[in-house]
């Protein structure tokens, strides 16, 4: 199968990153949040790999993100599985240097500064997909 050059697009998140920030207060006190961050391509190069370890306060948390590209839909699609055991799927758009991910009850807003080097993310939730609020917002530094 050829390769979509769409996928080009996606080489700004290659690399390991370290990841910072905390959780928005609500109705409770915000929580830190320190993670490490690997973006790969998968042999082909038709799709990335992004496991991502760290904590959020004294909670320690995981997951694998796998990003391609639908080329019926004209459409990057992820496929997130957590810790513990959930499996979600999103879109993921960009525009300029600006990427978001939307999903049935999330959604993040990411924008790469510095060269590609600094990623801010802001992440919200909805319980009704209608209603969101801020969930936390990051920051992901490059580092190799």
């Amino acid at each position: 199968m050829k390769r979509n050059t769409a996928l080009d697009r996606l080489e700004i998140f290659i690399g390991r990153w370290i990841t910072e920030g905390e959780t928005a207060g609500g109705s409770t006190q915000p929580m830190r949040i320190v993670a490490s961050d690997v973006y790969q391509w998968a042999p082909g190069r038709h799709f990335v790999m992004h496991p991502a370890y760290g904590r959020i306060g004294q909670l320690g948390v995981g997951g694998l993100e796998v990003i391609g590209y639908d080329a019926s839909t004209d459409q990057f699609r992820t496929h997130f599985f957590d810790g513990d055991g959930n499996i979600s799927t999103q879109t993921l758009s960009c525009r300029d240097d600006t990427w978001t991910w939307q999903g049935a009850h999330v959604r993040c807003i990411g924008v790469f500064t510095e060269g590609g080097t600094i990623l801010t993310a802001r992440h919200e939730r909805s319980d009704d997909g209608i209603h969101w609020m801020a969930s936390m917002t990051v920051t992901l530094r490059k580092v190799e």
